[in-house]
């Protein structure tokens, strides 16, 4: 059974060794570890360092594409080292990497399809009261859209097994953590989560650059997301809402008629009309966005398909080699491999 450990950077030269030294060199039920450092248009000496600690294998992007961006790559190329399971993990060394051999123990063992590191938020004392109540509040929000039940779903730190990783397919650059879950949530994927400590904070984060950017970002990401699956959800109560509040003021001049009194407010009714009209163009988008929403599955059922024959089987050896590919719409990447 192979593990690949990917590590997305972005100029760590200096947090990483201490990532590269605590990821384990055995576990129990692993017959080899790989580490994959996906290198997203690092200025420093990243890669320098990561090839002084023994590293192999990288991704390079020519330039900065996001947190998300570098995971799908790392997943594509994870998948042609023939990983039975994939761990992610940051280049600032914010999780405990030893805990690596607990946290791929569910897939090993079969009882998990994904295992997500729980960093117990309340607890760590870097983060504000307000970082640590919108953690919450993301999560509850994230368990609602996914069907899940998970402390953490912000969490970075995590574990897929590769049925997981041919079945997900990720659309947000920002971040791909809610996404993944709401996905995985919506095909009945088995999820798991394990309580860890982190460690101190080493920097800043570099994947917003205020807590309003982190709080849109995510938001447009979690919407977005549950309008893929969900999408009848959010459009039947758009049409509820709208639609009571349109007869409202025709009630209301309904009863204003009765009474003899109706003149004059002839505005009730074209405010009750434009509400009702909003109200029926939600039924349709809804009927719309669910006929797109089974369009869209049976195309990922095809992608599944295709990833099952591109990746071959698990544990085959990949070709070696450089190459460059283009990223999807922005500067290209490349695939380094190194002899086995």
């Amino acid at each position: 059974m192979r593990l690949v450990v990917q590590v997305p950077c972005l100029n760590e030269e200096d947090t990483l060794p201490l990532v590269l030294e605590s990821i384990p060199r055995e576990i129990p039920g692993i017959d080899e570890i790989i580490v994959l450092i996906i290198d997203d248009g690092s200025s420093d000496r990243t890669v320098e360092v990561a090839r002084a600690h023994g590293v192999r294998e990288f991704v390079h992007h020519t330039r900065n594409q996001g947190l998300g961006r570098s995971f799908h790559d790392g997943v594509v190329r994870a998948l042609e080292l023939g990983a039975d399971i994939l761990v992610n993990t940051d280049g600032d060394n914010q999780y405990p990497q030893e805990r690596i051999t607990d946290l791929v123990q569910p897939i090993v063992a079969g009882k998990a399809d994904i295992v997500i590191a729980d960093r117990q938020v309340h607890q760590v004392e870097h983060f504000s009261p307000l970082k640590k109540s919108l953690q919450r509040v993301g999560s509850r929000v994230v368990n609602k859209a996914a069907g899940t039940d998970l402390p953490d779903a912000a969490s970075g730190f995590r574990a897929y097994s590769r049925e997981s990783l041919m079945v997900l397919n990720t659309i947000t650059r920002f971040s791909y953590c809610m996404e993944t879950i709401i996905q995985a949530g919506n095909k009945q994927l088995k999820i798991e989560s394990l309580p860890v400590t982190t460690n101190p904070k080493t920097r800043e984060s570099r994947l917003f650059g205020s807590m309003g950017e982190h709080v849109l970002k995510s938001s447009g990401a979690i919407v977005r997301a549950y309008i893929m699956y969900k999408p009848y959800v959010i459009f039947t109560w758009l049409a509820l809402v709208f639609g009571v509040l349109g007869v409202v003021p025709f009630a209301r001049y309904g009863v204003l008629m009765l009474r003899g009194t109706e003149g004059g407010h002839l505005q009730s009714l074209l405010l009750g009309a434009v509400l009702l009209i909003i109200s029926f163009l939600s039924v349709i988008i809804g009927i719309i966005s669910d006929l797109i929403r089974t369009n869209r599955i049976l195309i990922e059922d095809t992608l599944e398909h295709t990833k099952k024959m591109r990746f071959g089987k698990s544990g085959q050896e990949p070709a070696s080699g450089e190459w460059t590919l283009p990223a999807q719409g922005s500067a290209p990447f490349t695939a380094e491999v190194g002899p086995r």
